[in-house]
């Protein structure tokens, strides 16, 4: 897993939580519909952090409580 594939998963995974869709999530955290589909289907080389703060305003949560999975501490080292 990399960590676009990560972020993925994690946005999925507080969707689920919650019964959101993410066109819910779009309305919620206002980002555009396309960036989260582009966020969620790989698309997006480097979703950017300013981004992943507005859907954690979103969700209610902090950017601490996103990147506070096992998705991200098992990424392993991108630069070699």
């Amino acid at each position: 897993m990399d960590t676009r594939e990560a972020v993925a998963k994690r946005i999925y995974e507080l969707c689920d939580t919650r019964g959101w869709t993410p066109n819910h999530l779009s309305n919620v955290a206002a980002v555009p519909q396309a960036t989260i589909k582009s966020i969620l289907n790989g698309e997006s080389s480097n979703p950017g952090i300013v981004t992943i703060k507005k859907l954690c305003d979103g969700f209610e949560i902090t950017l601490s409580e996103f990147f506070s999975t096992t998705y991200f501490e098992k990424l392993e080292q991108e630069i070699r």
